[in-house]
């Protein structure tokens, strides 16, 4: 049982890493808001929710905010942006759970995907109308958005982008799915803590 906790804590370590790694290599895209940028960084917690549950999942996305607040630092000196990427990671990834734990088949991820994308681009919308934009306008002493510019920012700029993001991750993730499907499985079966 100590060896079982001991390779969970290594792999979480491990892919909170790589998840640190790949949150550096962002890109915007365009016609989008310029502070929305895409990354793959949660493909390795992903990996986690598959192989060792929730818990670890969710642990990956912590790792990977603190590490990246760390290292990059926050223009409001709050980690603003941390906190909405840790709360998108987990929107993205507790439907794959839910759904692939009952159906653990490419078909259970396909759907899991779907309803994470969905979670994730509807919550965050919601959650950058109240919270986050808010916040943004706080720390760092812009003026508010209002009206029709909050509602492009919203429904134009913040809503499609994770959308966008979320197929590009569903891709990704099946694409690594069929080509791990038996190590995801092992990892599954070797971690399990009873």
């Amino acid at each position: 049982m100590y060896n079982k906790k001991l390779r969970k804590m290594i792999l979480i370590a491990m892919l909170g890493s790589i998840s640190t790694v790949l949150m550096q290599l962002n890109f915007p895209l365009p016609a989008m808001p310029t502070f929305l940028k895409i990354d793959f960084s949660e493909i390795p917690a992903v990996l986690a929710i598959m192989t060792m549950g929730p818990v670890a999942g969710i642990s990956v996305e912590l790792l990977k905010n603190l590490l990246h607040w760390f290292l990059s630092g926050s223009p409001t000196g709050v980690p603003v942006g941390e906190i909405a990427n840790f709360v998108t990671g987990v929107l993205f990834i507790m439907p794959i759970y839910f759904i692939f734990n009952k159906i653990r088949s490419s078909k259970g991820l396909t759907a899991g995907l779907v309803a994470g994308t969905a979670s994730m681009a509807i919550g965050m919308s919601l959650l950058n109308y109240l919270v986050f934009l808010p916040m943004y306008v706080y720390f760092l002493n812009m003026p508010p958005y209002e009206g029709v510019a909050l509602f492009n920012v919203v429904v134009l700029g913040i809503l499609p982008f994770n959308l966008i993001k979320g197929i590009m991750l569903m891709v990704i993730s099946l694409l690594l799915y069929k080509s791990m499907s038996n190590w995801i499985d092992k990892q599954k079966r070797e971690l399990t803590i009873n």
